[in-house]
């Protein structure tokens, strides 16, 4: 795993440090390897079944494909909700009236949530897959996120939206994206992080900033929103989205924010996630009075992340008891078995172990699963996304967002 270089420094110089930073880094190590095992064989052979739909079934019935990749793709994203449920054993407090916990699932919805933690991707998967939704998750996304092995390439067969954070090609993306979704067959979640990059203090202090320099309200728990494919979002989408559900999220101060990493390692922690549902009629007709509702609503996130982090106190909405299903460990279970007897018939009938080539191209193979597997954790990590754009003359802040 990679090290901080002044911890590689330490281990090169200190024996002791060295048996210390090992012993650290074995458990991580033994669950990435035989975890990506299954993630990348299982993942590779739902994407071999989502192209065959693909080139088969969706020009013949785009409905029918859509159905039919819900429950594919839901093969391969039910293995990291089983890594939250029962590996690691990250409980997820969801805060949300009982009229709205009803709904859940059962309409299309437009997601906002501000960009806190690592894994608030995969926490919506989680809340969507109890709603009976998770295969019908889509969300808005940088383009480089489809290039990601078997993860992206799934999402690129779910029809999630790729931007490549230029207005004027991203609107044509998204009108036409909407158009798409004018039809789905199944309740859809559209999650976007409106934000733009997820929340670092770095990133906190360009924000405060700027946000002092226009006289704006000045952030202390969340980024500024970015309005425009929000605006886009609700203008394309509000004749057949009846509902927005505005998520925030949080993470109590006396622990480390959950990671894949710290997932992988089987760390527990908590995440609490209120949700707020409103009618997307409620909504201004104006493109200016959309995109200064959604600025209200980070301000309202904002009070209510600083009132939790000074008293404690999340939320006034209802704790549902949202369980912990069965699902994900069956469907983990069952791919564990497939692949374990096929690699079992496998290694004696090819005599993979039998040579040195063999034991060479078993080792690589192991080799290139952590190497993808620390792409996927590298890739979610926060200090790694995209940062903020500043104008070219303001390089001092451009250095604070990079840090």
């Amino acid at each position: 795993l990679c090290l901080p270089s002044n911890l590689c420094l330490l281990f090169l110089s200190k024996p002791k440090a060295r048996i210390a930073l090992a012993a650290m880094a074995i458990p991580a190590v033994l669950a990435i390897v035989p975890i990506g095992v299954l993630f990348i064989l299982s993942g590779l052979i739902v994407n071999l079944m989502q192209v065959v739909s693909f080139i088969l079934l969706r020009p013949i019935s785009k409905k029918l494909y859509r159905k039919i990749n819900k429950v594919v793709a839901e093969l391969l994203w039910l293995e990291p909700i089983w890594l939250i449920d029962w590996w690691a054993g990250i409980k997820v407090e969801l805060y949300v009236d009982s009229d709205t916990f009803q709904l859940m699932g059962k309409e299309h919805a437009l997601v906002i949530c501000n960009h806190r933690s690592d894994i608030d991707w995969l926490v919506g998967w989680l809340i969507a897959q109890r709603s009976g939704c998770l295969g019908s998750a889509l969300a808005i996304m940088k383009k480089e996120v489809k290039f990601l092995p078997v993860i992206g390439w799934s999402m690129w067969f779910s029809e999630y939206f790729f931007l490549e954070r230029r207005w004027t090609k991203d609107e044509i993306t998204l009108k036409s994206g909407f158009q798409q979704l004018e039809d789905f067959p199944m309740p859809f979640w559209l999650a976007l992080f409106v934000e733009g990059t997820r929340f670092t203090q770095a990133k906190l202090m360009v924000a405060q900033e700027f946000a002092a320099s226009r006289g704006l309200p000045i952030p202390r728990n969340v980024l500024l929103p970015r309005t425009k494919g929000f605006v886009s979002s609700v203008s394309q989408m509000r004749s057949f989205v009846p509902a927005i559900y505005d998520c925030t999220v949080a993470v109590p101060n006396n622990q480390p924010p959950p990671t894949l990493l710290r997932i992988f390692r089987g760390q527990s922690s908590v995440v609490k996630l209120q949700i707020r549902r409103h009618s997307m009629q409620e909504l201004p007709e104006t493109a200016d009075g959309i995109g200064q509702w959604c600025k209200d609503v980070f301000v309202t996130k904002d009070a209510l992340l600083e009132k939790y982090f000074a008293k404690g106190t999340f939320s006034d909405q209802q704790l549902q008891n949202i369980g912990r299903p069965m699902k994900s460990l069956i469907v983990v279970l069952l791919w564990s078995c497939l692949l374990g007897y096929g690699i079992f018939k496998f290694v004696p009938w090819s005599s993979l172990l039998s040579s040195w080539k063999g034991i060479a191209f078993s080792a690589t193979f192991l080799v290139l699963i952590v190497i993808v597997m620390q792409i996927l954790i590298h890739s979610s990590e926060s200090e790694r996304s995209t940062p903020l754009n500043i104008t070219p003359q303001d390089q001092t802040k451009e250095r604070l967002v990079q840090k």
